[in-house]
């Protein structure tokens, strides 16, 4: 049962959008390949407001995520992409409905 997950805030520089916005969607098969994510959304939330949104059974699957990949890409392109520093945030579940 998914019980814990990361939810992850960022905003784009100005004219930066569709390049933060191709990181993200390309990040889709490194998450894939990261036997403890179970879910993995990258999301737009206004016109330069971007998110992460992933979901975990257990803690070592998001430690493993927090220091694989996809953190790593992003942190690379934190200077060229960002007007801030992502805000990430450790969330427990309180309750799920999953398909």
């Amino acid at each position: 049962m998914v019980k814990l997950s990361l939810l992850v805030r960022l905003e784009a520089k100005p004219g930066k959008e569709k390049e933060l916005e191709e990181l993200l969607t390309t990040s889709l098969p490194m998450a894939q390949n990261e036997p403890g994510t179970i879910h993995w959304f990258a999301l737009r939330i206004g016109p330069s407001t971007y998110g992460i949104f992933d979901t975990f059974e257990k803690e070592e699957g998001r430690q493993a995520h927090l220091n694989g990949p996809i953190a790593a890409a992003l942190v690379a392109k934190v200077p060229e992409l960002l007007s801030q520093p992502p805000v990430i945030e450790q969330v427990d579940l309180l309750a799920v409905k999953a398909k």
